[in-house]
């Protein structure tokens, strides 16, 4: 059951790809800068510095294959350069009891919308020949046929975004609802702006947690196993609340911009494409 769900999630995702250009993630500029100041002037083609070697995997052309370091071994080895590692792009969604909340069962969780949006500009990144990794995850995913094992991995993601393996200067997406302390955020964005990354923060909330629509007596029930909250005329709250939301969002917008990183909100009740096509605008305008 579990493999089904996982096999629909991805179908699902590919066909929400497709209807969307070829995303291509642009070279970053501060990328190029950073090179360019460790090393010198550089010659004509940039990415000729050596980075790292690593196992061929499928899909790897044959051109780059560094036969003489794979001599060396029984393994075939690709010959990567800090260019490549510079255009690589992580990939994380946020897992947790919060995250499979939905306020109707019309709605997708949290995380089911996270993961969808997340395997979708995975499929667009994939076709354009992008090289990405999912934090925590041995190993990259590149070319189409990667999308089936990268959206088996997700169960595996740390709640947490961090990943020490990951090269400097990656470019980082980011998916979950980000209603933790700002604090909380401003220390995860901070490790991995410590890391040379930079990137994307997509905050997904259900349309209730933006709008809280009851009414009347209600009991608010902690997802993490924390003691319940009985709110009498819940709706006696809703500027309060709605207020504080928008203050939040302006926090996680401030903290986000000096460290690398935009900022931008999807509720579940909009159309997947909108945030793919938000995500496509800031990708090109890096």
């Amino acid at each position: 059951m579990a493999e089904a769900a996982q096999n629909a999630l991805t179908a699902r995702a590919e066909a929400l790809g497709v209807r969307l250009p070829p995303l291509v993630v642009k070279a970053e500029r501060i990328a190029a800068t950073v090179m360019q100041g460790v090393h010198g002037r550089r010659r004509s083609g940039q990415g000729d510095e050596f980075w790292q070697f690593r196992p061929y995997l499928p899909g790897d052309a044959a051109s780059r294959v560094d036969w003489r370091q794979s001599a060396r071994s029984d393994r075939v080895f690709i010959r990567e350069t800090e260019w490549e590692a510079a255009q690589t792009v992580a990939l994380w969604s946020a897992r947790g009891p919060g995250m499979v909340w939905r306020s109707r069962d019309a709605l997708p969780t949290k995380q089911e919308r996270a993961e969808l949006l997340l395997l979708a500009l995975a499929a667009l990144l994939l076709r354009g020949g992008e090289r990405l990794r999912a934090f925590g995850a041995p190993r990259a995913f590149i070319g189409r046929a990667a999308l089936a094992p990268l959206a088996g991995f997700l169960p595996e993601q740390a709640v947490m975004p961090a990943d020490l393996c990951l090269p400097r200067h990656a470019r980082a997406l980011l998916f979950s609802d980000f209603l933790a302390p700002l604090e909380e955020t401003r220390a995860q964005l901070a490790a991995l702006a410590a890391q040379g990354l930079r990137g994307h923060v997509l905050q997904i909330l259900d349309p209730a947690e933006e709008t809280l629509p009851f009414a009347g007596h209600i009991r608010f029930e902690d997802p993490a196993g924390g003691a319940p909250a009985p709110i009498p005329r819940i709706e006696a709250l809703r500027g309060a609340y709605q207020a504080a939301l928008a203050r939040h969002r302006e926090g996680l917008a401030a903290l986000a911009l000096p460290l690398g990183f935009s900022f931008a909100t999807h509720r579940t009740d909009q159309p997947p494409e909108l945030a793919l096509l938000a995500l496509f605008q800031r990708l090109e305008g890096s």
